[in-house]
């Protein structure tokens, strides 16, 4: 079940918890792909990923804002041309193969078809084209709390999230986490929240981290050559056609 626009507008925009979520994850997510590296590459997101898109605005040869039917669209970003479009789930207008870079936020956790969800973004994927998914933490807070958006759909453990990319055709890169601080509004956490995510950096994958990121790239499976096989299945029979040799019959003596 997909989040309402308005109430994701609402976290990430417009409460000091979700400025706090949105900074810390965006900076996970460029270190993952600086925004100067993706000079001329085509730059999509998917679910609610609009927080973690701006810094590529300026860099990227295009920038799309996929969100879903179910979810709602906003006009984004503000005081520029809009890039947001509205979708299915499971049917973006977006051309095979014209994806270079691809951002999930708030789009696989909520969705009903989770693998023909993974099939669209491995379809709009090119050839060696990346995405990163960022999803909630299983053993993470936020997922254990409904006051933020990760706290609805399905949570995930690392392992579970990498099975899935793998049996969609993914070739599993890197993984990090974010939100280590608490999925708290009180001055206290949001003041501290910076040095909680460096401390964080030291903890193990699972322990504490409120969303998992994972790195993924586009496997393309080698072109077969059926001509080959079926030569070595069959092989080419030299004497095919000709009969037999038999035994001469031995002559008897006189």
């Amino acid at each position: 079940m997909h989040l309402d626009v308005r109430d994701l507008r609402n976290f990430y925009y417009r409460s000091a918890l979700g400025r706090a979520a949105q900074r810390a994850i965006r900076e996970k997510v460029t270190g993952f792909w600086p925004h100067p590296g993706l000079k001329g590459q085509s730059v999509a997101g998917f679910g609610f990923a609009v927080p973690l898109l701006r810094p590529y605005l300026r860099k990227a040869r295009r920038v799309i804002a996929l969100m879903p039917a179910p979810q709602g669209v906003m006009p984004w970003p503000a005081g520029a041309p809009n890039v947001a479009v509205l979708c299915e789930e499971t049917a973006w207008p977006v051309e095979t193969g014209m994806i270079d870079r691809l951002l999930v936020m708030h789009g696989l956790e909520t969705s009903e078809n989770p693998a023909l969800l993974l099939d669209e973004c491995y379809r709009v994927l090119g050839p060696g084209g990346t995405a990163l998914f960022v999803v909630p933490n299983r053993a993470g807070l936020w997922s254990r709390s409904d006051r933020t958006p990760f706290g609805f759909g399905r949570p995930y453990s690392a392992g579970q999230l990498e099975a899935q990319l793998r049996a969609h055709g993914f070739e599993i890169r890197r993984h990090a986490s974010a939100l280590y601080q608490p999925p708290s509004a009180r001055r206290f956490w949001l003041r501290t929240g910076r040095m909680a995510e460096r401390l964080g950096r030291r903890l193990p994958l699972v322990m504490a981290g409120g969303v998992l990121i994972v790195e993924a790239a586009k496997q393309v499976p080698a072109p077969r050559r059926p001509g080959l096989a079926e030569r070595v299945r069959r092989p080419l029979r030299v004497l095919e056609g000709i009969g037999a040799a038999e035994p001469a019959r031995r002559r008897g003596l006189r």
